[in-house]
């Protein structure tokens, strides 16, 4: 059967691949932590229960029609409302749409502002978009990171690769390192776009940035979130961003994002999505509508969330580092942000016990679910290089206690490679 260079051309997501290799596992009966799959589970992370009550009551009040092409009024009102209380960003209806999660917003951005051939520059890791731009075409331009950063993108990695790109797509907190910009950072990188499009003529195309602030909710200690248009105003004509409520409410499957920038872009991606058909459900739309404003019950869940993600990801981070101190090749950066840690096993050489040398990182992910029954994405998934030794670990689908007893798994399986 012949299909189009796109569809023969698309790969497959590397962590469902893993997904279905851990479901294989626990069907023939093994007991695996699973910090693979960027989701919740409701046993753990329910979402808010106003939430929940108002999405059945919306139900059965018959809100089960097509909703407007750009989010029903009242949500994109209560969106609003929400940005400028809680950031200070200045957004109205017509700068906001709401869509099935923040995915369709991502594709309709890319739709929206890149041509075939166009340069898109993002950091590695990186959620996606290498698809995206196969999705549209575009030509990637992929900055690696370092560590000593914490994986975040700084003004200097990027300068070299801004000249001619029309699209800057950034994270922050970011997926798949659970780190975020710095103030300072980000104002430097705010500056270069500024600069870029000074330089640019009339005829030129802007460069444009893709903020993903899915997470932005979600920080831990002092940290704190920021982001373009708050540290330069001016950008505003440039910057699109992507927000939801699917991870800060732990609400992946209730499929309600919305994204907002420039009216004229909005206007735009309106349509795209509107021939995709790619809206949010009408009935968790007004449910939404009617959660955000209530500032203290958003405000307990929050809090409550943050300190379950917390204890969560310092459990893996305090073992690692214990297991670290004991001298085994193992790391993590602090976490600072979303439900993601980063997480270093630097074993590749050595010989498994069936004499299997791994050599990728790929390999070394299916070692640890077969010998520690633990189940990690590789930042391989993520674009980097399969023989970088860097893993994300996301914690919204397990314990404490189940992230806890698998550490001396690891542990068993580390001291079984052979040198």
């Amino acid at each position: 059967m012949q299909v189009s260079q796109m569809a023969a051309g698309l790969s497959g997501s590397e962590i469902i691949r893993i997904g279905n290799q851990v479901s294989e596992q626990v069907r023939q009966g093994a007991n695996i932590c699973n910090l693979t799959i960027g989701d919740f589970d409701p046993s753990i992370f329910a979402i808010p229960a106003e939430l929940n009550r108002g999405i059945t009551e919306a139900y059965r009040a018959g809100h089960t029609n097509y909703p407007p092409a750009a989010g029903i009024v009242e949500l994109r009102e209560a969106v609003s409302a929400f940005l400028k209380t809680r950031q200070g960003l200045d957004y109205g209806l017509n700068d906001i749409l709401v869509a099935g999660g923040s995915r369709p917003l991502i594709y309709a951005t890319y739709r929206a502002l890149v041509d075939p051939g166009d340069r898109v520059v993002f950091p590695l890791p990186s959620w996606n978009n290498n698809h995206y731009c196969h999705l549209t075409g575009a030509t990637p331009v992929a900055v690696p990171t370092r560590p000593e950063n914490n994986f975040m993108p700084t003004a200097a990695d990027l300068a070299p690769h801004l000249a001619g790109a029309t699209l800057l797509a950034l994270c922050s907190p970011l997926n798949p390192t659970g780190t975020v910009f710095t103030k300072a950072g980000l104002q430097e990188i705010c500056d270069l776009v500024l600069a870029e499009n000074q330089r640019r003529g009339p005829d030129e195309k802007p460069l444009y940035v893709l903020y993903d602030q899915i997470y932005w909710l979600l920080t831990f200690g002092e940290t704190q979130h920021h982001d373009p248009v708050s540290l330069r105003p001016e950008l505003r004509p440039y910057v699109v961003y992507i927000d939801g409520i699917s991870k800060c409410f732990a609400a992946t499957g209730v499929r309600v994002g919305y994204g907002f920038g420039p009216t004229a872009i909005i206007e735009k991606m309106k349509s795209i999505l509107g021939h995709v058909g790619a809206w949010a459900p009408k009935a968790e739309q007004v449910a939404t509508a009617h959660y955000l404003p209530e500032a203290a019950a958003v405000d307990t869940f929050i809090a409550d969330m943050k300190t379950k993600l917390q204890n969560s990801l310092q459990a893996f981070f305090a073992g690692l580092k214990e297991l670290q101190a004991q001298g085994y090749p193992v790391d993590a950066v602090v976490p600072a942000g979303a439900i993601y840690l980063t997480a270093k096993i630097d074993v590749l050489g050595r010989t498994a016990p069936d004499g299997t040398v791994l050599t990728t990182t790929a390999e070394l992910t299916s070692y640890l679910i077969s010998e520690a029954k633990l189940a990690l994405v590789p930042f391989s998934a993520f674009g980097s290089p399969a023989t970088e030794p860097w893993f994300r670990a996301s914690v919204g689908a397990e314990t404490v206690e189940s992230i806890q007893a698998a550490l001396p798994r690891l542990r068993a399986a580390l001291d079984k490679l052979a040198r």
